[in-house]
């Protein structure tokens, strides 16, 4: 597999060798007259090129500057076109003699406004050149491209007479292997360096042995970025043909941007984890549904961020595809309303937070256990095991009861005891009652209520309330037959005797004649 992937990239190569360094309008020689913007830029590059080249001819493009100085101006401009794998299109240049800018209505032309805003020609006394301002920033651009003393190097490169083979001349090659083995040296080095790095960057009480491949991956992909940038920063040195170097830049910066991508998902995904077994340890069990939640859409955003870049890189608009994309997902949203408003609805479960997993909560009609809470739905375990979703869009717009966040269990009840119980009797029930709260290990010593109050149709009720101070629906059982079971034995050593519904009848005898 190892070989045919050589092979693949290989031959990727030598098809990026046959690119011509010209194109066919660059094999006509142009003459001198910088009458417009497109004989300037046609003069500047083709007596820099290898098979043309005429420096003192180019250098008369630079503006405010003569000799030796206007010369190697005009080879570092080139140097700066060619670094950045800009490719001039001479068939898209402006060839009108009085050309003015449509944005600052003036004559200036600048041949890449984003990538090079900084270059631009502009008309003096009827001829187009090189403006004094891009001259003056020639130097400064041209360190940025070929920083630590890579300029330098440039100046021993051979300029004309070099033996070419499949497009390449031998130096290069041999910059190109050069290259190569400097690839595979640092990124040993920089993996040497960056594994026990991130280990201690991402030591926490929280990590695991586990972690251990997901670290060796970021270090790897650090190393991995950075040797794409140093690639980036040396290619421009081998002077390959423009074609191949803009390609080159291109799958360089392309390459860069799905890597810090990948860097990002990992990173992501070891802080995740870390956050994960920090919410095992806290009471708060929303937290648990709620990470992978917060992990898809921070991944959702990194990835966003990665294909827009990448478009942006190939020169796609994306300002009118997103554009495109909002009003398609306007008329999405339109005839999906049910579906957003789940979302919403989502979203304001996780911000008021009335719930959380493992809360007993009543809501339209049904009850149950909170058991995952979802970008659509939630859902419930029923006390027959069985699992309920509800929208999150019902859930947000009902009264949800949350029983799982009680302090007190309350047992609330009516006490109903026969016509016939003398009032002393009923005195000392309700004493016996209150003296029962009052002894109980289960119930809350404050805030009961135990009091004779009503005459019912068939019993005198006595009002009971008490809260128990237990934690689950099991216990809250328990402890209520224990009280009430209690209240009977009480009742029993007391005499007195429970009401049940009963009609009295009454005849009256009439006297008979």
């Amino acid at each position: 597999m190892e070989i045919n992937k050589n092979i693949f990239f290989l031959l990727c190569f030598l098809c990026l060798l046959h690119t011509p360094p010209l194109n066919a309008q660059q094999e006509i020689a142009p003459s001198p007259t910088f009458s417009n913007p497109y004989n300037t830029i046609y003069v500047h590059l083709y007596y820099l090129q290898a098979r043309s080249y005429q420096p003192e001819i180019a250098a008369l493009t630079i503006q405010g500057e003569e000799g030796q100085e206007a010369i190697r101006k005009a080879i570092q401009l080139k140097q700066i076109l060619d670094g950045k794998g800009l490719f001039v299109h001479l068939n898209l240049l402006p060839q009108q003699n009085d050309y003015v800018d449509s944005l600052s209505m003036k004559a200036y032309y600048t041949p890449f406004p984003e990538a090079l805003p900084e270059v631009y020609l502009e008309k003096v006394d009827s001829v187009w050149l090189f403006s004094k301002e891009t001259v003056g920033l020639i130097s400064e651009m041209h360190k940025e491209i070929y920083p630590f003393g890579m300029d330098r190097l440039l100046n021993w490169l051979p300029k004309t007479g070099q033996q070419r083979i499949l497009g390449l001349a031998t130096w290069q090659y041999l910059g190109i292997a050069i290259l190569i083995l400097l690839v595979w040296v640092v990124y040993h080095l920089l993996s040497f360096v960056f594994n026990p790095l991130v280990k201690r960057l991402a030591k926490s009480k929280y990590a695991l042995q586990e972690d251990s491949p997901l670290k060796m991956r970021i270090s790897y992909m650090f190393s991995l970025l950075i040797l794409l940038n140093l690639v980036r920063m040396v290619l421009p040195v081998l002077q390959l043909p423009i074609r191949m170097v803009e390609f080159s830049v291109m799958g360089l910066r392309i390459m860069t941007t799905v890597v810090a991508m990948l860097l990002g998902l990992r990173i992501l995904r070891l802080v995740m984890n870390y956050a994960g077994r920090y919410a095992q340890r806290t009471d708060n069990r929303m937290d648990e549904q709620l990470l992978p939640i917060v992990r898809r859409l921070l991944a959702i955003v990194i990835v966003t961020g990665a294909i827009i870049q990448i478009l942006h890189l190939l020169d796609v608009n994306v300002t009118a595809l997103i554009a495109g994309v909002s009003i398609g997902g306007l008329a999405l949203a339109l005839a999906a309303q049910d579906t957003v408003k789940n979302l919403i609805g989502s979203a304001m479960i996780f911000v008021d937070r009335p719930f959380q997993i493992g809360d007993f909560i009543e809501i339209s009609g049904m009850a149950g256990t909170v058991v995952e809470v979802g970008f659509r739905s939630t859902r419930i375990q029923t006390g027959d095991t069985s699992i309920i979703s509800i929208p999150n869009g019902t859930v947000a717009n009902q009264s949800v009861t949350n029983k799982g966040v009680r302090v007190y269990r309350l047992l609330r009840t009516t006490l109903g005891i026969r016509y016939d119980t003398p009032p002393e009797q009923i005195k000392l029930f309700i004493d016996g009652l209150r003296k029962l709260i009052a002894t109980h290990a289960q119930t809350r010593k404050e805030g009961y209520y135990v009091h004779f109050s009503e005459f019912s149709a068939s019993s005198l009720d006595i009002f009971f309330w008490v809260y128990l101070e237990v934690s689950t629906w099991g216990e809250e059982l328990a402890a209520k037959e224990d009280v009430l079971l209690a209240v009977l034995e009480l009742a029993n050593e007391l005499g007195v005797e429970f009401a049940y519904p009963s009609t009295s009848i009454y005849m009256e005898k009439t006297a008979q004649t």
